[in-house]
């Protein structure tokens, strides 16, 4: 990515889905999409966008360079790689907010009038898809901000001893640890917050309800998860939870309780809590590692599907 602002080199529209755009002087970007345009409507890929980049690599392919829109984009860009952008990214100008919610798309071979004409189509390969968020016009020469989505997590140490400085907490950097380094290879940017509490259900109830409501995107705690009289994190979390989702942590259980028994008795639950996604793991680093392991394997496609992209 080499920087993170785009200048709009065309915008084209075209009444009939899978044909060429062409240029006009100015879009108006609404609700539905684009006014007058084939793919409006009511779902994920209100937009077509194209990078300039993108087109003059295909037409070396080519053997000429084809023109704003050729490709069915609705707006044509230059000075930022879209092919490495990721959904819930945004693009962002003066008028407008744009939600990138597809990158590439299935190609539909000959029975695309832009493939019969080019002989191929980079679209599927580094075309992004995005939503109207804010509408407004755009039109060429307009400089859009291409925002790159942050993770935002907050993990939470349930430890009486840990809380009161008694012993150091492990488990919640080594959450921290375990993000950072799996979104970092992703280059997904994170920001996570740390705190150490004791194993106190009205404390607890507390954060979260002031935690829930937007300020993050996933909610894990470690600790308490066991059957002593101070484990409390599932007995508090289960009922705050708007909708629960059992079926990674009884894989879990399952996955790991085959060869290590103890595993069968954490009773870690998972859901949705107001916008944000809550886990509870036990205290023990190892544990932590195996929870994660299996977590991060999900947490796009939730994303993804709590905001309504049909990412499948």
């Amino acid at each position: 990515m080499k920087g993170n602002i785009l200048t709009v080199v065309s915008v084209n529209i075209s009444e009939a889905r899978g044909t060429v755009k062409k240029p006009v002087p100015v879009i108006h970007l609404g609700e539905k999409g684009i006014e007058g345009d084939a793919h409006a409507g009511h779902w994920h890929r209100q937009v077509s966008i194209l990078g300039e980049e993108s087109i003059q690599r295909f037409g070396k392919e080519l053997g000429r360079i084809p023109g704003p829109g050729e490709f069915a984009e609705n707006i044509t860009t230059k000075g930022v790689e879209l092919g490495e952008t990721l959904p819930l990214d945004r693009i962002i100008s003066e008028n407008t907010e744009l939600e990138i919610t597809q990158i590439g798309k299935k190609c539909h071979g000959t029975g695309c009038a832009i493939y019969n004409e080019t002989g191929n189509c980079v679209m599927p390969k580094e075309g992004v898809f995005a939503r109207v968020i804010r509408g407004g016009k755009v039109k060429a020469g307009d400089r859009m901000e291409y925002v790159p989505r942050l993770y935002r997590y907050l993990v939470i140490t349930l430890s009486d001893r840990a809380s009161t400085g008694e012993y150091d907490d492990r488990s919640g950097p080594a959450i921290k640890r375990f993000l950072e380094g799996h979104f970092g290879l992703l280059k997904r940017g994170i920001r996570t917050d740390n705190v150490i509490m004791p194993d106190d259900k009205v404390k607890l109830r507390d954060l979260l309800e002031r935690s829930c409501r937007g300020q993050y995107d996933f909610i894990i705690t470690t600790g308490g998860t066991g059957v002593g009289v101070r484990d409390i994190c599932p007995d508090v979390i289960r009922p705050m939870l708007d909708k629960e989702i059992p079926g990674i942590m009884e894989m879990i259980r399952v996955k790991y309780g085959a060869g290590k028994p103890n595993a069968l008795l954490s009773r870690g639950v998972a859901g949705l809590m107001g916008s944000a996604f809550v886990y509870t793991l036990p205290g023990s680093v190892r544990a932590v590692n195996e929870y994660m392991t299996e977590i991060v394997k999900t947490m796009d496609h939730l994303l993804y599907m709590y905001h309504g992209i049909d990412a499948h």
